[in-house]
């Protein structure tokens, strides 16, 4: 990012403001949860737009930060497009949600990243078997429609062992 956009370092520590007093199911800092994506997303070999858009991916679902403020935001329109992608609407179908994410180029790659770290086993482990079997099960189901259910990577995403992939 550059110009008059934020850089990276500035998107981490906004987004970690915004969801300073979060927790998670488990009662984690939710700031651990957006960490863990955009390393994710950095190990995948995901652009610096990307990552930027893995810190700030939950932000407008989780009413952290505005859509109004993302529009006005001091970011690249890749970034915001990237977040409004992976953003969840009140009410939205998952055929919808996932179909908008398989359209936005780069989307893909943050929306695994987040599903990884949201059905890691020690993650699961410390949520309530009904809780745990539901969540295994709608992270399964968007899985299956974003098309990563099989062993090759998505199309339209960097692998780190071959950069040129996309």
């Amino acid at each position: 990012m550059s110009g008059n956009h934020l850089n990276l370092a500035q998107v981490e520590a906004l987004a970690r403001a915004a969801h300073a007093t979060q927790t998670d199911k488990a009662g984690r800092p939710y700031t651990e949860h957006l960490a863990a994506v955009a390393e994710g997303v950095r190990v995948r070999g995901g652009t610096g737009h990307q990552i930027a858009a893995a810190w700030l991916h939950d932000a407008i679902e989780d009413d952290a930060l505005s859509a109004a403020w993302l529009a006005e935001a001091a970011l690249p329109q890749e970034v915001k497009d990237l977040v409004l992608a992976v953003t969840k609407r009140p009410g939205e179908e998952l055929t919808a949600y996932t179909a908008r994410i398989l359209a936005t180029e780069g989307a893909l790659l943050i929306k695994e990243a987040d599903l990884a770290h949201n059905a890691d086993p020690a993650r699961l482990a410390v949520l309530e078997e009904p809780t745990r079997a539901r969540l295994a099960a709608k992270y399964a189901q968007v899985r299956e429609l974003l098309g990563l259910t099989g062993g090759e990577p998505p199309s339209d995403r960097k692998v780190s062992a071959n950069p040129e992939t996309h």
